[in-house]
């Protein structure tokens, strides 16, 4: 069994090395004010002047001058059977994870670490460049207006039903080896039922959207 190393009570967010501003870690901050680390992610809180209460992975990426600043807070996970993301969300014990800087990098990364948001149990939102992606629920209900994309993107056999969109899911087998869901669009308000697994896609300004219909907001 593996042990947490982090335990909050409120949100964390996680910050890894990929892509990301400093306006979106601020939002984040504000939502998920206790401020996790994924190995290089380390160095980039660093330079924008913020301290994660923990760094944790395989250290690969992180500079030595962050491990002699963050000191205790560093915590190497030397097996490689994980990625970096996957570690840090299987040592992290909190009501819920929004995570950045895990897109905009490696392909091979970013597709691994869409995997890893299939597979955890945490409620975790990642927050893109464009977009907001998390697992889609059995049922979720989204607050969205008419024309907002929807994007849904099968890691398995899936079956779903919708409310709201423009192109219903009702009666489809959705897989990634032939239909996917991608680029529907809202006539307003959205709810989905869905079988299998799934990850949901929304424009990024919808991330209070997405937290609301998750449960968060």
């Amino acid at each position: 069994m593996i042990s947490s190393i982090v335990h909050s009570s409120t949100g964390v967010s996680l910050l890894g090395a990929g892509a990301v501003n400093h306006a979106d870690v601020d939002e984040a901050l504000t939502i998920a004010p206790c401020l996790v680390a994924a190995d290089g992610g380390g160095d980039r809180a660093l330079a924008m002047g913020l301290e994660p209460e923990a760094v944790i992975g395989d250290l690969d990426s992180l500079s030595d001058a962050a491990r002699a600043t963050l000191g205790p807070r560093v915590h190497p996970v030397a097996e490689q059977d994980s990625t970096d993301f996957a570690k840090c969300l299987q040592r992290i014990k909190a009501p819920f994870i929004l995570a950045l800087g895990f897109t905009g990098m490696r392909l091979d990364h970013t597709l691994a670490a869409m995997t890893d948001l299939i597979r955890t149990p945490h409620r975790v939102v990642m927050l893109a460049e464009e977009e907001v992606i998390f697992r889609c629920p059995p049922s979720l209900s989204l607050d969205v207006t008419e024309g907002t994309r929807v994007s849904l993107f099968p890691f398995g056999e899936v079956k779903a039903r919708s409310e709201g969109l423009q192109w219903p899911l009702d009666g489809i087998g959705f897989t990634p080896a032939e239909r996917v869901g991608t680029s529907n669009r809202a006539t307003g308000p959205v709810r989905i039922m869905l079988e299998g697994p799934a990850l949901m896609m929304l424009p990024r300004e919808e991330l209070a959207a997405a937290l609301t219909g998750l449960g968060i907001g």
